[in-house]
């Protein structure tokens, strides 16, 4: 035995079978925290985890949540009613719930739905009244309106998206896959009961009902084709990197395809607010009430943020109620929603019952604690709310969604590849550029392979990427946009505490085999001609690379491996 190192040799003693996934970070989940400023120790003072809860027995009131108005079905009124708030946080505060999933520190589940929303069904069922039963109606609406192909990110508060096959299958996404992230349950208002208040720092307070909006003799009808982007859009990408804020809802582990465009028909918003008189002089910010239930940290509200009067006022916020040809479907916010084109999508309230005139952006938490950017030094140590810039305009990105990411590829000298691109704020991609070397050189993706330009919309593209090498490479679509803002080359330069806006180049690895090289193409023709499959590429061959005969003619025409002078 090495007496320096004398755990090394093996004794009768083993070491615990999860240590090793400890050590290398395969557990991240379960390690302790080490505390360097209380002394030398070991793994021995592990930190207590969590316990899982289930909720007590706490306060209840089955009549507090009640449906607000008739033909308002799931619509419950917080915002009008401080008293009633204050009921809902104290029956909050009287019941213990289990803390969110692990999905970042330990592997994310192999099931569709991914995540249940466990804490936030529990939450509806302890508020009670008419929340108790919004989850499993949500869930009804999701599997009538969106396609079987949808990958259930979140059950509820529904998050889903489609598979990359699909993402861009089509310049215009069909209404069954276009993405959708939830943040309440899913009211059902009947069109003919519903109205909007416009109340605040207008002159003129007014209730609008949608007929009104849709009378042309008052408001000029508007269509617009619109990309819109989760601000959560390739997360997974910062999670592989670094585990971040770890809300299941807030944090839902998107892929490429939380982005989706669409073609909607509504009125302006600056159309409405002239008809109510305009804004008196103070009046910077319009707030945008949702009918969906919220809640944030034991707080119940309904879903409220804010956009300035100077993007109203450009014309670039919508109030629509058609997607696609087709009625807006009550999982995209029916009977109306808020479109604020080239925003991120968590400013396009659904089910909008309320526009209100303000001085200041609001203070609703999902304004002013949610969709915040920080610094890569903040995090859960020192974090602080006006520490993150708040997200608005949707910064240029793009992203590979053929191939996928590991997938063996077998080419003949060039690699078809396909994806999307996009910048918000009303700029457009200008130029799609992809490379095969990681990202020293780069292909210009031919312009009649980009789909229209649209001052608010993406553009898809496709192109044939030359590839001389095999074996794994690193693919890299990015974008140029019309302002000649590009994308940060590594996803490093984006992450951040609260995981929002992974802009970075993409990047896919995928293992190359050209075809168009003779050792190359008669290997593949000796797999196929023995009916064995080449995939996966880390299971052994199970018949000789070569002959003997080939092995002794190579050494005999080279020379030996070694020589003696």
């Amino acid at each position: 035995m090495q007496h320096d190192i004398p755990m090394r040799e093996a004794t009768s003693k083993f070491q615990p079978s999860d240590e090793w996934k400890l050590e290398q970070g395969l557990s991240g989940v379960e390690l302790h925290l080490l505390d360097q400023t209380k002394g030398r120790h070991t793994g021995a003072d592990a930190q207590a985890s969590d316990e899982e809860s289930s909720p007590g027995a706490g306060k209840s009131d089955d009549k507090l949540a009640a449906d607000e108005l008739p033909g308002w079905d799931g619509y419950v009124e917080w915002e009008d009613y401080p008293d009633k708030k204050r009921r809902a946080h104290e029956i909050l505060i009287s019941h213990k719930f289990p803390p969110p999933p692990e999905f970042q520190l330990a592997p994310i589940p192999g099931t569709n739905p991914v995540l249940e929303g466990i804490r936030w069904k529990l939450w509806h069922r302890a508020v009670g009244g008419r929340l108790a039963a919004i989850p499993e109606e949500s869930w009804a609406i999701v599997l009538k309106e969106k396609s079987l192909d949808m990958l259930h990110l979140l059950q509820f508060p529904y998050n889903g998206e489609p598979p990359k096959r699909l993402v861009t299958a089509q310049p215009i996404t069909p209404n069954p896959l276009h993405f959708v992230r939830n943040h309440g349950g899913i009211p059902s208002i009947d069109p003919s009961a519903w109205f909007l208040r416009l109340d605040g720092l207008v002159k003129e307070p007014k209730k609008l009902t949608l007929a009104d909006l849709q009378d042309e003799s008052r408001f000029p009808r508007m269509e617009r084709l619109v990309t819109m982007q989760c601000s959560g859009t390739r997360r997974f990408e910062q999670i592989s990197l670094y585990a971040g804020e770890g809300d299941e809802m807030i944090n839902a582990p998107w892929a490429e395809g939380a982005i989706g465009t669409a073609k909607y028909v509504g009125v302006s918003l600056k159309k409405v607010i002239k008809y109510c008189g305009g804004l008196v002089e103070k009046a910077k910010h319009l707030e945008l009430a949702g009918a969906d239930t919220y809640f944030k940290m034991n707080e119940v509200m309904n879903y409220v943020v804010s956009v300035p009067w100077s993007k109203v006022k450009a014309n670039e916020v919508m109030l629509v109620w058609e997607m696609n040809g087709e009625p807006l479907p009550k999982i995209h916010g029916a009977p109306l929603r808020a479109m604020v084109l080239g925003y991120i999508g968590a400013r396009s309230v659904k089910w909008l019952y309320r526009i209100t005139a303000i001085t200041e952006p609001t203070r609703a938490p999902v304004q002013s604690k949610e969709y915040l950017y920080f610094n890569q030094q903040v995090g859960k140590h020192n974090q602080r709310w006006v520490d993150g810039i708040q997200i608005q305009e949707m910064p240029v990105s793009s992203a590979i969604m053929s191939p996928w990411n590991k997938q063996v590829v077998v080419h003949e000298g060039k690699i078809d590849v396909k994806g999307w691109a996009y910048s918000g704020g009303g700029r457009w991609p200008e130029r799609v550029e992809v490379s095969a070397d990681g990202g020293f050189s780069w292909y210009m993706v031919p312009v009649e392979n980009l789909s229209p330009k649209h001052k608010f919309a993406w553009r898809t593209w496709h192109t044939s990427l030359p590839c001389d090498v095999e074996g794994w490479i690193e693919i890299v679509v990015r974008c140029w946009d019309n302002s000649l803002n590009t994308q940060p080359t590594e996803v490093r330069n984006t992450w951040n505490w609260s995981l929002h806006v992974t802009s970075s180049a993409h990047r896919i690895k995928i293992y190359s085999v050209n075809k168009s090289k003779d050792r190359t193409k008669a290997r593949l023709e000796e797999f196929e001609r023995r009916g064995m499959s080449f995939v996966p590429i880390t299971r052994p061959t199970e018949f000789p690379y070569m002959s003997w005969e080939e092995y002794e003619e190579y050494f005999n025409k080279n020379g030996p491996r070694d020589v003696d002078l």
